[in-house]
């Protein structure tokens, strides 16, 4: 191989290592914007088709359509309203079609006719599939959630209904 055709090589490689990462910051991207905007229709595709969604005290599920069950009845209720944050978005390609990241988030939902605040941590796997790039596993992590009346002072810092302080 000439030195021409090596550095050739070595910006090709480079040029998909970019283009992957900007892939993948885009499907985080196209996620917060179909939960914000209440598109749960749109997120199910995001996933690979054996995908999983491991929300912690929020829910689970495996394959699109248990995950397209899964947001269709977290986005259902008229009166819900959550605007997700995004934000420190890392991702670590591991291979031409694997990868894994890390960001975090910060939400200000409406559950059960009360104000939240939450702060986690997404925890992602992501696969190439059928050529585009897909979540394979997106895991949430849990800082706090809280009423917004309560703050997150107190343990436990995950309360979805219910006071602190009255326990």
């Amino acid at each position: 191989m000439t030195e021409l055709e090596s550095r050739v090589a070595a910006l090709e490689a480079e040029v998909r290592r970019l283009r992957d990462r900007a892939e993948i910051a885009d499907l985080r991207f196209a996620y917060h914007a179909a939960v914000n905007e209440k598109r749960p229709e749109a997120i199910a595709p995001l996933f690979a088709r054996d995908g999983r969604l491991d929300f912690g005290p929020l829910g689970r599920a495996e394959g699109r359509a248990a995950i397209d069950a899964f947001f269709a009845a977290m986005l259902a209720d008229p009166a819900s309203f959550v605007k997700q944050f995004i934000h420190n978005h890392v991702i670590e390609l591991d291979g031409p079609d694997r990868a894994t990241g890390q960001s975090y988030l910060e939400a200000r939902p409406v559950y059960q006719g009360e104000s939240y605040m939450v702060a986690a941590r997404y925890e992602d796997e992501y696969e190439r599939e059928d050529g585009r790039w897909r979540f394979r596993r997106m895991a949430l992590i849990p800082i706090f959630i809280v009423p917004l009346r309560e703050g997150w002072a107190e343990e436990p810092r995950v309360r979805l209904t219910g006071s602190a302080r009255s326990r």
